[in-house]
């Protein structure tokens, strides 16, 4: 009996690999919001490294987190564009990979490095995300307080 040499891919994966729009001004981050916002149900929120939600969010919670993370990223990417946000579909998206203004390394990977996103907003349950950074103390008190642990 020979064993496969190809690892297969989860469909989560496939997609968080998969094709996406960057997000490039703030004006298209609005737009988003505003899309995720019109249709509420069914969205995990996920911060990569820690263990993937069980369910899909509230509307109030997703709320929430659309108002706290945007707040986040206009207050530590002091840029006059957007640039880290990513969505599969910017019209109707599934699947939005959110990148930490305090580790961006190369979000598309141009580098050969990979560097993972700090948040995803996704219809998909997501999988436990390996993070090999140390996220500081205060980037973890805030992500607990937005959860309520």
């Amino acid at each position: 009996m020979t064993e496969s040499l190809v690892s297969t891919q989860s469909d989560f994966q496939g997609r968080l690999t998969g094709s996406f729009s960057n997000v490039l001004t703030w004006e298209q981050l609005a737009a988003l919001w505003a899309t995720v916002r019109d249709q509420p149900e069914g969205w995990y929120i996920y911060a990569v490294g820690e263990e993937p939600p069980e369910g899909p969010a509230s509307a109030s919670a997703l709320d929430r987190f659309l108002v706290e993370i945007d707040a986040l990223l206009h207050r530590e990417h002091r840029e006059d564009y957007c640039g880290i946000v990513y969505a599969d579909d910017r019209s109707k998206p599934a699947f939005i990979k959110i990148f930490d203004p305090h580790n961006l390394g190369s979000s598309c990977g141009s580098s050969g490095m990979i560097t993972l996103p700090g948040w995803l907003l996704t219809r998909m349950r997501p999988e436990l995300l390996r993070d090999p950074r140390v996220l500081p103390e205060g980037r973890k008190r805030w992500w607990r307080s937005l959860i309520g642990l």
